[in-house]
């Protein structure tokens, strides 16, 4: 087993809650944007995670080992998808993004759910930081009995 591991794993899934984070930054900063280079209002964005093997020497052990144990060692993200909701519609006939009715469309972002997310993502963050700082100090400990 690969003593390292565990940091292999912890560091990409700081890697993907660093990027989670990014998005529901850009997505409170944005959450009054009414137009967009698109023409529309700023949609809001979701980081879609799947769950990949860490890389590891291509020995026929190694695949062997991943094969039959069926594991599944860090993440990476996937994609970067914007939500389908439809947009948050408001009575503003002064704002100059109004359509001929008095009425301007607004991000789909939910100040609410975003810091929901925030503190989620910060959680996980700080929980594999957590992880990290153990393994290591398991390792030192390890290091000191072999004195």
């Amino acid at each position: 087993m690969d003593p390292f591991l565990s940091f292999k794993i912890g560091a990409t899934a700081l890697r993907v809650q660093r990027l989670r984070m990014n998005l529901i930054a850009s997505n409170i900063a944005n959450a009054e944007t009414t137009r967009t280079p698109e023409g529309e209002p700023y949609r809001r964005k979701d980081l879609v995670v799947a769950a990949v093997p860490v890389m590891r020497p291509a020995s026929f052990k190694n695949v062997f080992e991943a094969k039959l144990a069926n594991t599944l060692e860090g993440v990476v993200p996937v994609a970067v998808v914007t939500d389908p909701r439809p947009f948050k519609v408001v009575y503003d006939p002064v704002h100059p993004d109004a359509d001929p009715k008095g009425y301007v469309k607004l991000p789909n972002v939910n100040p609410v759910e975003e810091m929901v997310n925030m503190i989620s993502a910060l959680r996980a963050y700080e929980a594999n930081v957590t992880v990290i700082n153990n393994t290591k100090t398991m390792m030192l400990k390890a290091l000191e009995i072999g004195r």
